[in-house]
């Protein structure tokens, strides 16, 4: 048996490519009933795949892009969307969040949970949460990392009332951005596309009623090898095709991994395909070069974050006698 290693994620990609769009086509047409999609383009290489996708599907005139930042967002975002917009000829909208985000709280409150760690922080300082313990096999802890203007970093471990302050109030960047992709998909009648792929759609990694809502969800089965390979293969500009994954959420830079999974993506996908095909441990160890313990304590990182975020992909509860219990 050849190793476990990238070739797993191979696919005919044109293929691919068209059994997506035939696929969103009819869902948009029979089972939605719009007459176009909403796609939210971040500049990262997940919402430029859909949005490429959306294209195909049903042209550009039927697709609205909408590019959203704030005042966290990294200033070269906001270009790379653009870009990409300008590439696949589609109607795009640019609205800061900023000032709204600032009127319901969302910086007061994250700033609110700093300072009651860090006393000196103030509204020129740079931050991030990072998460640690899951390649290990512990519990996944966080620690707050804060920047003063004079580059003088700061890092504590992060409480749990703190952490869900800072979490809850970062989450308004997701809900409010959700917010405008509905007025927009209502006011055309269209269907918002969700943009996860399966890596964070697998692990929960998104907001409940934020990212995570969506009419349709067109790369949720692919894992990130695969969404890179297809925008290479769409010709998607390079600036938005090899994008690193990052959270774009906090002011300091942020990977996915530092922020929420054990291992960085390329790694993180062979792990969540060893495991969903039952590869032992050892067979994973081997491919990532680490020690066998280390290659289970992910397993169990992976097991951990599925139990834990169940709840963001279920339905509201119905409590009628009816209903299952």
């Amino acid at each position: 048996m050849e190793g476990l290693n990238a070739k797993v994620f191979e696919l005919d990609w044109e293929a691919e490519a068209a059994r997506i769009a035939a696929r969103l086509r009819e869902a948009v047409a029979r089972v939605l009933h719009k007459r176009g999609l909403v796609v939210a383009i971040s500049g990262g290489v997940d919402s430029s795949v859909c949005a490429a996708l959306a294209v195909r599907a049903l042209g550009p005139d039927k697709v609205f892009a909408l590019i959203l930042p704030e005042r966290d967002s990294a200033s070269a975002s906001a270009r790379h969307a653009g870009i990409l917009a300008e590439h696949l000829g589609v109607r795009v909208q640019t609205v800061d969040i900023a000032p709204a985000l600032a009127a319901i709280g969302c910086y007061a409150a994250r700033d609110e949970a700093v300072r009651r760690l860090l006393p000196g922080y103030a509204a020129d300082w740079r931050m991030k949460l990072a998460i640690e313990g899951g390649s290990e096999g512990a519990i996944n802890r966080f620690k707050l990392i804060a920047e003063s203007p004079a580059g003088v970093r700061h890092e504590c471990a992060l409480p749990l009332a703190e952490y869900l302050q800072i979490v809850a109030a970062t989450n308004y960047k997701q809900r409010l951005r959700k917010t405008l992709e509905y007025f927009h998909a209502d006011r055309l009648n269209y269907a918002v596309v969700g943009t996860p792929n399966r890596l964070e759609y697998d692990q929960g990694f998104f907001v409940k009623n934020g990212d995570g809502s969506a009419d349709v969800k067109p790369i949720a089965h692919l894992y990130k090898t695969q969404v890179y390979a297809l925008a290479k293969h769409l010709g998607l500009p390079d600036c938005v095709a090899t994008a690193a994954p990052t959270t774009d959420t906090y002011s300091l830079a942020q990977g996915q991994d530092e922020f929420y999974f054990a291992l960085p993506w390329a790694q993180m996908d062979l792990a969540l395909w060893a495991l969903e095909h039952r590869r032992p441990a050892a067979e994973l160890a081997a491919a990532l070069g680490i020690a066998e313990a280390a290659a289970e304590a992910v397993y169990t990182d992976i097991r951990r974050k599925r139990s834990s975020t169940r709840y963001l992909h279920l339905a509201p509860l119905l409590l009628g006698p009816e209903a299952p219990p």
